[in-house]
């Protein structure tokens, strides 16, 4: 009996193996390039980031990050390539520029700056009918038909200074204008504007007003102005000094932008009495709104407003509007939410008279413990 054997299947078997070791072979041998070239580029020292300041011939002033400036050489291939104010790579020793960055539009402000466009409208706000008409005058009108002061002949102020207590819709009343002048709307707080570091508060404040010259047509509200305007003294510590230096930058800013142009500026305070009078003189901020307590009137129009929403039974209004005299803004509207709590903690849908009543008697609970610690510790 003879026994056929199959030569071809172990042949089969091993040239299987070696495709499988070769193509093995070659993803080794792309991994290991890749490793490689990783390898080189962590030999490769770093490049600096640079701005051109001024172009002479084949060569460039160009100012660094530090904001110290140099005269360096411009490699070949980048001659005719670039231009004054181009971001460029900068070989570290020399400094000559060896390659130019894509144009990038980056603040330091953008951190905590808000930029946005309100849908806040004049409707949205109760009362204050003669405070409207003020900013109406002094914001709106100069942005929406500038053409008219030139006929007219007078220059309209560079921006408006809202003071008066906490919560009584100084903001608001800003982001309004802004929505019925279709502008951008940024805002930002004074004391983020005061920096340790010297220079650093100026060159914050020149970028934000970069900033709304690039979204214009725009609004500056700065909230808070006294952080940054505080009446200056002529002896202080180096922060006072810098507080000082960032405000000189204000003024500057303000002084260095047209009454009939796209930016306008508004700014807000609880401390009239400690700003400088320097931002108040003719030419800057010199138009003064007080935003007072609402009267009665424009506390019932304050409810009417937040409670539109609301789920409402047998609500009296001139007895509740009676009971939150010297009330604020802020301080209706938390009413009006804590109304809202007091029914849901009764699983009702409704919100009732003695839910107004109760909502009542907790804001002010609140508002005395706050007077009691800043008095304490005040």
């Amino acid at each position: 009996m003879t026994i056929e054997t199959n030569d071809e299947v172990p042949s089969l078997n091993f040239r299987m193996g070696l495709e499988d070791l070769e193509r093995e072979n070659e993803l080794l041998r792309g991994s290991l390039a890749h490793f490689k070239a990783e390898l080189e580029k962590f030999k490769q020292p770093p490049l600096l980031v640079a701005e051109i300041k001024k172009l002479i011939n084949d060569k460039a002033i160009v100012k660094l990050s530090n904001n110290h400036s140099f005269l360096v050489n411009i490699s070949s291939h980048l001659l005719n390539k670039v231009e004054v104010g181009d971001a460029v790579l900068t070989e570290q020793k020399t400094l000559t520029i060896l390659d130019k960055l894509e144009k990038i539009k980056h603040h330091h402000t953008d951190s905590f700056v808000v930029i946005e466009k309100p849908a806040l409208s004049w409707d949205d706000i109760g009362g204050l009918e003669a405070e409207k008409e003020e900013i109406k005058e002094i914001i709106e009108l100069p942005l929406k038909n500038p053409e008219l002061f030139k006929k007219v002949g007078i220059i309209p102020p560079k921006g408006i200074l809202l003071h008066g207590p906490p919560g009584c819709g100084k903001t608001i009343l800003a982001k309004a204008v802004a929505n019925s002048t279709n502008t951008t709307f940024i805002e930002v707080v004074g004391s983020e504007l005061v920096q340790k570091f010297i220079g650093e508060g100026a060159k914050l404040v020149k970028e934000l007003f970069e900033l709304a010259k690039e979204n214009a047509p725009s609004i500056i509200f700065i909230d808070e102005v006294d952080a940054l305007a505080t009446e200056r003294m002529d002896v202080g510590t180096s922060g006072e000094r810098e507080v000082q230096r960032t405000f000189m930058q204000l003024l500057a800013e303000i002084d260095g932008f047209k009454p009939l142009g796209d930016v306008k500026i508004i700014a807000a305070t609880n401390r009239l009495d400690i700003l400088d009078t320097a931002l108040l003189r003719p030419g800057r901020l010199d138009r003064l709104v007080e935003i007072g307590l609402p009267d009665k009137k424009t506390r019932k129009a304050v409810f009417k407003i937040y409670t539109k929403t609301m789920n409402l039974k047998n609500i009296n209004f001139d007895k509740i509007v009676d009971l939150t005299n010297n009330f604020s803004g802020a301080e209706i509207r938390a009413v009006c939410t804590e109304s809202g709590y007091f029914a849901i903690r009764d699983n009702r849908v409704e919100i009732k008279q003695r839910d107004f009543l109760d909502a009542i008697k907790k804001v002010n609970q609140s508002e005395k413990e706050n007077t009691d610690y800043l008095n304490m510790f005040g």
